[in-house]
């Protein structure tokens, strides 16, 4: 995912305050202490790695989803593992980024006795940044991988309305001495959330990211309707082709929908999304390399480091910003931080800070 730079009208909030906030605005809207704490955490934490389309801007929808009751506050998560290596977790309409957490912890497990894991997840709503859940898992000792698919809101390479989702993919390996390397993209030039921000704040748009309702590129988040593909006009095939099998591997392999089929996440907040995910968790002990792995790891990233432009690793960009955001303070911008007091006053928890 691309990190999104602080605009310098942004008001700063210290990371634990705004996780106590967030919390309690969960909590205040049905759900169990423990789940409400759990998503807040996410949110922050994934606002610290820079990645703001996904961190806490997203608040104000899930707090939305959750008093309409699009997304149960109180859901019967079930897990079922159908084979030794196997399982299918039954999301019951709960809160996306909380039945994916369950997922991958239950994948660590399996993993643990199996060596692999794969775990599909139906009938659950937006889970967030999915490089949460492959991070958990390099974490472990493992090696992560992440999927999951949304409503139509990317153009195909050669087409000209929205059919796929923003479709991501994130994998992350141990690393020796420090956080996991991680990669977390994607499969669009820009994710959509990040065009609402834009549109929100009045922010101007990358080039060759997006399009109006004509299907001609543009850079103002205002005309814009769908991104691109990642590839943009001329390369886009690549992005379009991984956001087709990523939505076939947690859509009608898990039992979900797939492509114009799903729920619209912001147009249709009364109904349900049905959306799924996909996790795969591998024990690295299990191969020849697996004692070695998070050393090796280690080598490569000090070997790229000493060439020229010294190339960094997958997700250590997301790490400087979150140790610099950590210091000072996660960004959040006007227009957000009003609906923030709105919505404080409105759950009776007060402004944010």
């Amino acid at each position: 995912m691309s990190l999104q730079p602080t605009h310098a009208d942004s008001a700063l909030f210290p990371p634990e305050a705004m996780r106590r906030w967030a919390a309690r605005c969960f909590a205040a809207s049905g759900m169990p202490e423990a789940d409400a704490t759990l998503l807040a955490e996410s949110l922050v934490q994934t606002t610290l790695w820079g990645i703001d389309s996904h961190g806490v801007s997203l608040l104000p929808h899930y707090l939305e989803r959750l008093l309409n009751g699009s997304v149960r506050a109180r859901p019967d998560i079930r897990v079922l593992r159908n084979s030794p290596a196997t399982a299918v977790v039954e999301a019951d309409q709960g809160q996306g980024i909380v039945v994916a957490h369950r997922a991958v912890r239950e994948a660590i497990a399996i993993a643990r006795e199996q060596g692999v894991a794969a775990v599909g997840v139906r009938n659950a709503s937006h889970c967030g940044a999915v490089g949460l859940y492959s991070r958990a898992a390099a974490r472990e000792g493992m090696v992560g991988l992440s999927f999951t698919h949304a409503n139509s809101i990317a153009v195909p390479h050669g087409g000209q309305r929205p059919y796929f989702g923003t479709n991501p993919i994130s994998i992350a390996f141990p690393r020796t001495h420090g956080e996991p390397v991680c990669l977390d993209m994607a499969t669009t030039s820009i994710p959509w959330n990040r065009v609402r921000n834009a549109q929100r704040e009045g922010h101007p748009l990358p080039p060759d990211t997006a399009v109006d309702a004509h299907g001609t590129p543009t850079t103002d988040a205002q005309q814009a309707t769908a991104v691109m593909p990642l590839g943009g006009r001329d390369f886009g095939y690549k992005g379009y082709a991984m956001a087709l099998v990523i939505d076939l591997l947690c859509g009608p392999l898990v039992g979900n929908t797939f492509g114009t089929h799903l729920t619209s996440m912001f147009g249709e907040v009364e109904r349900p999304q049905a959306i799924g995910s996909f996790f795969i968790v591998i024990d690295p002990a299990r191969f020849a390399g697996g004692p070695a792995l998070a050393a090796q790891v280690e080598a490569m990233a000090r070997e790229l480091a000493a060439e020229p432009g010294s190339p960094r690793m997958p997700g250590d960009p997301e790490y400087e910003v979150a140790a610099q955001r950590e210091r000072d303070g996660i960004p959040v911008e006007p227009a957000l931080l009003e609906i923030f007091k709105a919505i404080g006053a409105r759950l009776g928890v007060g402004d944010p800070g």
